[in-house]
């Protein structure tokens, strides 16, 4: 097992990581900008090293600086957490190239699952169902055209190296397509500097179900059960939930077994998710997988009663799971809610600013996973997520009520928050009774702006 991991990450989650390794007796390295010297995670580390301006491209997607903090701190091991390098192959490798353990998958599983055409093309042939698309990477509108005919509308252009809902544009006929596609490629090239593309079949609000995966290097592989990601805007989550409340257990083994096969056609290790669409018709499709922790693993945690962080760490350090498929046992509902520093009545535009006031609430079944604390100021750089708010009870009912009452609960003044807003989507009639699916919250943001 690792003496020293470095978290070459930030907020919340690099929060959640030390603590793991603080309770395993691992020691911490913490990273952090010119703008995080004051940052949760860098006073909780057991050292704290500083590697550049405020600027991701500056210190947390810094590479050379990252591995030089690693080797001048003898910590053996990099834990990325989730954005910025955690499914970075390049990183992946030079980690390899200074012996220090990536705690993740290798970067040859990360290049093959990260290229979005390359996955579907491993799913494929695994005979896992996957959405009717290209089979191959599109770099033109007029190739793209085509083939979208051949799909037949309203077709989905998504970029082959993209993630959290960038690069993504939907095509409804023949005459919008060539600037949908324009738009994508633009935007692709910007954010992931790659503007392949690829185009699969729109399917209209569908259900976003992901699998959680644990897998280890000796090829044993588990699932975890599932999460219901369906409560989307502009393709991020701000509501998960285990279980979803929409699959019978037939279902739900049907698409564990699917799952599990897609990890192992990808030669998987670590902590993973499969990521599916599932339609009105309970047909299902994979459309990614996520080679990194996901910002909504506590939901798994508290219905399965395991900590998918400490896991990472042994199968990192080349231990065999600990757990089989039979080990595994769904408890109750757990339901997270994500509360951004964001104003909904001006399209979520990002609020950073200074903390005046702040209460988490507690009680059984209810975890908070922040970096908030009174006096922090929360800084323009970075991702608006400021806190996650988890609850679990024995079933989805009484999850719900816990939900209102923490949310209720929930003090977090100086800046402008969703909270109000979450508050009211948990108690739309459609949301509590489960009749929900990605395009929701189009749906109840109308139903506001009529009202």
């Amino acid at each position: 097992m690792f003496d020293k991991i470095l978290i070459a990450n930030r907020g919340e989650i690099a929060v959640r990581i030390i603590r793991a390794c603080r309770e395993m007796g691992i020691r911490t390295v913490a990273i952090c900008s010119t703008a995080d010297k004051e940052a949760l995670h860098a006073q909780l580390a057991d050292e704290t090293i500083c590697i550049g301006p405020a600027a991701s491209k500056d210190s947390y997607l810094n590479m050379e600086r990252i591995l030089s903090a690693t080797l001048a701190t003898g910590a053996q091991a990099i834990h990325p957490g989730f954005g910025f390098l955690s499914e970075n192959s390049k990183f992946v490798r030079m980690c390899e190239k200074c012996n220090i353990t990536f705690i993740g998958p290798s970067a040859d599983i990360i290049d093959k699952m990260g290229d979005k055409s390359a996955a579907r093309s491993t799913m494929m042939a695994a005979g896992v169902p996957v959405v009717p698309g290209t089979k191959e990477a599109v770099y033109d509108a007029k190739t793209g055209l085509t083939i979208a005919k051949e799909i037949g509308f309203p077709v989905m252009i998504k970029a082959s190296a993209g993630g959290g809902g960038k690069g993504m544009r939907i095509a409804h006929t023949e005459e919008d397509f060539e600037s949908s596609f324009d738009t994508a490629k633009m935007e692709a090239e910007k954010s992931f500097a790659d503007g392949t593309m690829y185009i699969e079949k729109y399917i209209a609000n569908p259900k976003h179900v992901e699998f959680q995966i644990l897998a280890d290097q000796h090829g044993n592989v588990i699932h975890l059960g599932e999460r219901d990601c369906s409560i989307q805007r502009k393709h991020q989550k701000m509501i998960e939930e285990a279980p979803c409340a929409a699959i019978s257990e037939t279902l739900r083994k049907k698409m564990g077994q699917t799952a599990i096969k897609a990890a192992k056609a990808a030669g998987y290790y670590s902590a993973g998710t499969i990521e599916f669409l599932l339609d009105a018709s309970n047909d299902f499709y994979f459309i990614e997988m996520n080679t990194r922790i996901q910002v909504e693993h506590p939901v798994t945690e508290m219905v399965t009663g395991i900590d998918l962080i400490k896991e990472q760490i042994r199968v990192a350090a080349g231990e065999k799971l600990r757990y089989t498929q039979e080990d595994v046992t769904i408890k109750g509902h757990a339901i997270e809610c994500r509360i951004n520093a964001e104003d909904p009545e001006k399209n979520f535009m990002p609020c950073p600013g200074k903390i005046t006031d702040l209460h988490f609430p507690g009680g059984m079944g209810i975890r908070v996973e922040s970096a908030l604390y009174n006096g922090y100021t929360i800084p323009p750089f970075y991702d608006s997520m400021v806190v996650k708010l988890i609850v679990h009870d024995d079933n989805r009912e009484l999850a719900l009520k816990k939900m209102s009452s923490a949310l209720g609960e929930l003090i977090v003044q100086g800046v402008t928050t969703n909270l109000d807003f979450q508050y009211e989507l948990i108690h739309d009639e459609g949301f509590q009774k489960g009749n929900t699916d990605t395009g929701f919250i189009e749906r109840f943001m109308e139903k506001k702006a009529d009202n």
